[in-house]
């Protein structure tokens, strides 16, 4: 019942809820290499190679003969792996040259010269001008709702006493 209810789920694209299902048919019964492929099956869904891998061995362990096994999951598994190695060593060398292009592109820079400290004022000034036009939302005591844009130029908001101030 178990690896029929895991493939349901793997064609349902549920891999978390499948590898549940697989590993709980595992603890039911260890001996049975039909739950160990399948639990196989689904951590490779989840794309966990190695334990995809551990799982396939110990199918086969328990059915040495069982031709699908060799041929198609365990053989699929490795091939996978090696991809991922290839990948990894592929992306780190690729890492490596992105931080060596940049290094040198990057000048060092005197966070104390005129011109940095120039952008800061511009962007202090800018934030200054962004938060100074605030919005907020004006309930009033009858229950009618009225929204407000505060600036530094608008009149003052209507009388405290008959507004309540919400966010």
């Amino acid at each position: 019942l178990f690896p029929f209810l895991v493939q349901v789920l793997m064609s349902l694209h549920e891999m978390f809820p499948a590898v549940h299902a697989a590993e709980m048919a595992v603890q039911r019964n260890p001996r049975s290499w039909d739950a160990w492929q399948t639990l196989g099956r689904a951590q490779l869904g989840l794309g966990e190679i190695a334990l995809a891998i551990r799982s396939f061995q110990v199918s086969l362990h328990i059915f040495p003969m069982n031709p699908e096994v060799w041929k198609e999951d365990l053989s699929w598994a490795r091939k996978l792996q090696e991809q991922q190695k290839a990948t990894k060593t592929g992306s780190v060398q690729a890492l490596a040259k992105g931080k060596e292009l940049v290094q040198e592109s990057i000048p060092d820079y005197d966070f104390e010269s005129d011109e940095i400290v120039a952008v800061c004022a511009a962007i202090a000034e800018k934030e200054k001008a962004l938060s100074a036009a605030k919005t907020m939302v004006i309930v009033s005591a009858s229950g009618t709702v009225e929204t407000v844009t505060e600036q530094d130029n608008c009149p003052a908001t209507p009388d405290e006493t008959l507004f309540i101030r919400a966010r």
